[in-house]
């Protein structure tokens, strides 16, 4: 049976390859969100924050004797769940991209949840802490998250909206029909009061 400490290792692999991953969607996140500037700034301190845990978890897997995943296994350690989330979040749709963003922060809060109760198993109790620290973050970006999406939500609809009166207003402009041209009646006087010639 492996020690506890072995699992405590490979679910910290697991959880920097998570945060590599997190780094890289935050940034094209907050690129893509750039028509929202406060979920964007938000997702930009996320982004801090995320960089900083990875220092964290480096030293946890220090205090243990190991390494963080090579880049050959970096893909690997994404599970097929972390990677259809990953489509997700590249989606131009700002709503999908967002919803991509808070599951990706519940698949963290699980992870860290799993570490905190792998150190106490483990006797780690310095892990255990710095743990409890990164579970708190991310409850915190998750709650965030969930009060920003409502908002988002309905800016977006406005905007969809906007658009497609724009579109539907151009397009009746273009397409208009013009009132027909009706001849002159022979029998109807001109401004001078004589009638008009008729043709031969």
């Amino acid at each position: 049976m492996s020690h506890p400490r072995a699992h405590l290792v490979d679910w910290l692999r697991d959880a920097h390859a998570m945060e590599r991953h997190s780094e890289q969607m935050l940034r094209g996140q907050a690129r893509r969100l750039a028509r929202y500037p406060k979920l964007a700034a938000g997702l930009e301190q996320h982004l801090d924050q995320t960089l900083a845990q990875q220092q964290t978890l480096e030293q946890c897997l220090e205090r243990l004797d190991a390494s963080p995943s090579g880049l050959k296994d970096f893909a690997g350690r994404l599970g097929a769940g972390v990677q259809s989330l990953a489509a997700m979040a590249a989606d131009d749709e700002p709503v999908k991209a967002a919803t991509a963003c808070l599951a990706f922060e519940h698949m963290e809060v699980a992870a860290y949840t799993v570490l905190f109760a792998a150190a106490h198993q483990a006797g780690d109790i310095q892990c255990q802490r710095m743990f409890d620290q990164l579970l708190r973050e991310e409850q915190a970006m998750a709650a965030w998250l969930r009060e920003h999406l409502p908002p988002l939500a309905q800016a977006y609809l406005a905007r969809d909206a906007a658009a497609d009166r724009g579109v539907t207003t151009q397009s009746m402009a273009a397409g208009a029909a013009q009132p027909p041209q009706v001849p002159p009646n022979p029998a109807t006087p001109d401004a001078t009061g004589r009638r008009r010639p008729t043709a031969p």
